[in-house]
C-alpha cells in the first residue's frame, strides 16, 4: 500500500467580473477543489504554467485576452490541449452555443448569469466524463 494522497481536482476560473469569480471560487473550494483564478486570458495562461487544471471555466468577453483567444492558446499547448473547457457567455453573444462548441472544441457553454451550484455540477460531470473515457 503506497503513501500517496490523491491531489484534489483543479479548476481554472477565468472571468473579469470579480463578484462572479469569487462566488464560483467559494463554491468550488467548499466542494474540495483546488481553484486557480484569473481575471483575463493573460493571467489564465500564467496560471497554467504552474498547474494544469482538470477543467477550465472561462468567460468569453474579457480585457487583454478574451476567452476565445485563451482557448486557442490552450489548444496549441500540448499540456492543455485536451483539458475540457466550459465557456461562460452573456446573453446576446454573437455566436450560438453549438457553433462555439464545434468551432473551438469546447465541452459546453453556460449562459450568464449562472448558478454557482449548477456550474459546479457541470464541472463535476465533465471530470467524470474524462475519467470514464477510454485512454487514447
Amino acid at each position: 500500500m503506497s503513501g500517496e494522497t490523491t491531489r484534489p481536482k483543479c479548476v481554472l476560473l477565468c472571468d473579469d467580473e470579480f463578484h462572479i469569480l469569487r462566488a464560483a471560487e467559494f463554491k468550488f473550494r467548499r466542494a474540495g477543489f483546488e481553484v486557480l483564478c484569473a481575471s483575463d486570458g493573460v493571467e489564465a495562461l500564467e496560471r497554467v504554467q504552474t498547474r494544469v487544471p482538470d477543467v477550465v471555466v472561462t468567460d468569453c468577453q474579457m480585457p487583454r485576452m478574451n476567452g476565445l483567444e485563451l482557448i486557442e492558446r490552450l489548444r496549441q499547448d500540448e499540456r492543455t490541449r485536451d483539458v475540457p473547457i466550459l465557456m461562460l457567455t452573456a446573453k446576446g453573444f454573437e455566436l450560438p452555443a453549438d457553433e462555439l462548441v464545434e468551432r473551438f472544441h469546447i465541452a459546453g457553454v453556460a449562459a450568464k448569469p449562472f448558478s454557482p451550484r449548477e456550474l459546479l455540477r457541470r464541472v463535476e460531470s465533465l471530470i467524470e466524463e474524462v475519467a470514464e473515457a477510454p485512454a487514447t
